[in-house]
């Protein structure tokens, strides 16, 4: 045993005598200025090498930390991250240069772009793209990619990403108030109708304009329904047929002797 540990012993001291004999790794990017770590990050950027544009970013930053070069680089990372598949960098580099540079010419931007990011990252879930069940998913980047846009539109109104920032803002409203629709129907065929109630309120409360409203007063015409609820199914009744007066709804039940909401 005596032995084994000391031929192990030798064994690791050569190994790392061996480590030493290793030539250094050379950075190729020692003595560049900070017009060439920046024409070359942007290149590399245009290749679309990302991992290789963000690392002479990072130098760039590192080594000439004050000027334009400096700030540029750090609004092109952010942009880097993000098309890298990094989206939780992206958001911290955006947030990180609204922070330094509030006033910085390009900063509507960054918030354009940190919609962006938020936006294509949950545009699959929210676009039935994935197989996974809506009732799963998490609405959270959706919610801070609109609060992005809407501090974009808010902020700089005539910038000229607030017109498309508005054209997603719409289809957000839509997809979240979808998705609020959507667990309000899976809660009715679990018969879960207070819990249907509640998602199909919130989705009227708090996106009054997405076209999945409808289908909301319906839900809380049904389960107040079929809770015997009928003063309240009624009230909701009156709002739906003066906010919907054609509905689809009704006109199911036009040939039947009971009421449309029982045709379901």
């Amino acid at each position: 045993m005596r032995s084994l540990a000391v031929i192990a012993a030798l064994f690791l001291a050569t190994l790392i005598t061996g480590c030493g004999l290793l030539p250094e790794v050379k950075d190729e990017t020692v003595g560049w200025s900070a017009n060439k770590l920046y024409t070359e990050a942007k290149q590399a950027l245009s290749e679309e090498s990302y991992e290789k544009a963000i690392k002479y970013f990072e130098k760039l930053e590192s080594r000439y930390p004050y000027g334009r070069f400096a700030q540029q680089a750090q609004i092109d990372i952010a942009y880097a991250y993000w098309k890298s598949n990094e989206p939780a960098s992206a958001v911290a580099a955006c947030d990180r240069f609204i922070k330094l540079h509030p006033n910085h010419p390009n900063v509507d931007y960054i918030y354009y772009l940190r919609g962006l990011v938020n936006f294509n990252e949950d545009l699959g879930l929210l676009g039935q793209i994935s197989q996974q069940d809506m009732t799963e998913r998490d609405p959270k980047g959706a919610r801070e990619s609109f609060d992005s846009f809407r501090d974009l539109v808010t902020r700089f109104p005539d910038s000229k990403y607030t017109p498309d920032a508005i054209l997603r803002m719409k289809y957000l409203v839509n997809a979240l108030a979808s998705l609020e629709v959507h667990i309000a129907r899976y809660y009715m065929k679990r018969n879960a109708y207070v819990a249907a109630i509640n998602r199909a309120q919130f989705a009227l409360k708090n996106y009054p304009e997405a076209p999945a409203t409808e289908e909301a007063l319906f839900i809380m015409v049904k389960a107040y329904d079929l809770m015997g609820m009928n003063d309240l199914r009624d009230d909701i009744e009156r709002v739906m047929r003066k906010n919907y007066p054609n509905s689809a709804y009704y006109t199911r039940g036009l040939e039947r002797k009971e009421p449309w909401w029982k045709l379901w």
